[in-house]
């Protein structure tokens, strides 16, 4: 028996009894649990009778371990009755456990708010572009000459683009810093990699020059004590070399890429790969809008607190998942980062409140559309995602159940009916031009 009182927005009390014969099945198993561990004059250890530890303990000894143990599957139970959507741990209290009657609990509980749909089928979006340009073949080609460039020594001054071997000993007021010195370093003017007025200084310097350079470190600068002071760099330029970008020829096109003869092949291969990445992104863009614009049409109120922390705790556990994967542990990595729990946290607080008004969306149109995936459609997503991580198939259904895989197909199902319905809109600006 279980009675739902709702008192405000999606927060409520639920009243539920555990039975008699419940709650003798959690006596024995507390009884079995303590009884290993008792030491009784008289009875070898673990060997002592329920009656003997009724008299000298009492029965009401057992009944803290024997709600712990039945607590679980009666609040589930509560709560399937009442026919209502816990989320979040509920705060137990109890009102009574009388000797001979069933105990009676209540919880505290947050439950899921209800969701207004509004318009998601037909939903206006952006047209996505998925044109393939000239220009966009030819920044790949350049791309790829990029990194098929020689460093060349030349005897002029250096210029932008060039990179230039240097030694540098820095000091402020007459004073060398640590970090301030280097022998042989290898620097690319332009590229923005030292101090801001450093490069600049060395464009018009031939090798043996030598350069005494002035700068101001910047007031955010990471080394605080440096932060904001100026500081004199003294510079010996030992070489000057020139990025000399390979010949754009059918040579060229065979160094870079075995499968082609020719350049025009090769621009014909970039052509078709550029347009598939193109048609990739716009789906995942069409898709975005559509659920985006889906969501924003729906109306939510009141999401519980309940629901945005495991929404946070979820993303910071996966991120921290992914972190891990490529070897870094969690602690490494907050040093690294110079972070730490609550950075993490609160980097991803701020877009908890969308994306869990997207899930109850998403839930909401699977509920409205009757979708129920078939069994058919749970043996493909375990065959997939067996591949996909490598693992087999009798895993991957021992870390999931099917009710978590069906709701997983659903959500996707509902993502593709929002997707495959709306209306792509072009837009007024003119992207035609090459």
């Amino acid at each position: 028996m279980a009675d739902w009182l709702k008192k405000e927005a999606n927060q409520g009390e639920l009243k539920f009894e555990i039975g008699l014969d419940d709650i003798k099945s959690g006596l024995d198993q507390a009884f079995q649990k303590n009884k290993k561990n008792l030491n009784v004059p008289g009875f070898r250890k673990g060997k002592v009778s329920r009656q003997v530890f009724n008299q000298m303990y009492g029965e009401e000894a057992l009944y803290q371990d024997a709600l712990n143990i039945l607590l679980p599957t009666a609040y589930a139970g509560a709560v399937a009755d009442a026919g209502i959507e816990a989320v979040g741990q509920p705060q137990i209290s109890v009102e009574s456990m009388e000797k001979g009657k069933p105990w009676v609990l209540k919880a505290e509980v947050s439950v899921k708010p209800d969701v207004e749909l509004g318009e998601y089928k037909g939903v206006s979006v952006p047209k996505q572009n998925t044109r393939v340009y000239k220009k966009d073949v030819d920044a790949k080609l350049e791309s790829m000459r990029e990194n098929q460039a020689e460093l060349v020594l030349v005897d002029r001054p250096a210029k932008d683009g060039d990179t230039v071997t240097i030694d540098f000993d820095g000091s402020i007021d007459g004073n060398h810093f640590e970090g301030g010195k280097a022998n042989n370093y290898s620097l690319e003017l332009g590229s923005g990699s030292f101090i801001p007025g450093f490069e600049d200084q060395l464009v018009g310097h031939k090798a043996d020059d030598e350069v005494q350079v002035k700068v101001t470190f910047p007031e955010d600068y990471q080394q605080k004590d440096l932060a904001g002071k100026e500081a004199i760099f003294d510079t010996k330029i030992h070489e000057v070399k020139e990025k000399q970008l390979p010949k754009l020829d059918d040579e060229f096109a065979k160094d870079v890429d075995e499968d082609v003869d020719t350049l025009d092949e090769l621009k014909e291969k970039i052509k078709k790969e550029l347009k598939e990445q193109k048609e990739t992104s716009a789906h995942d863009a069409l898709q975005n809008d559509a659920v985006k614009a889906a969501v924003d049409n729906a109306t939510v109120k009141d999401i519980p607190q309940a629901m945005l922390d495991e929404d946070v705790q979820r993303q910071m556990d996966q991120y921290l998942a992914g972190i891990q994967q490529q070897g870094i542990s969690a602690d490494m990595y907050f040093k690294l980062t110079g972070t730490s729990q609550d950075d993490l946290k609160k980097q991803f607080e701020s877009g908890a409140p969308e994306r869990v008004k997207t899930s109850l969306v998403l839930e909401a149109i699977v509920k409205a559309e009757k979708i129920e995936p078939s069994d058919e459609e749970v043996a493909k997503q375990v065959k997939d995602l067996a591949e996909q991580y490598g693992m087999k198939e009798e895993a991957v259904r021992g870390a999931l159940s099917d009710d978590m895989l069906k709701h997983d197909i659903a959500i996707e199902k509902a993502v593709d009916l929002i997707t495959d319905d709306a209306k792509q809109v072009a837009s007024s600006k003119d992207d035609t031009k090459d």
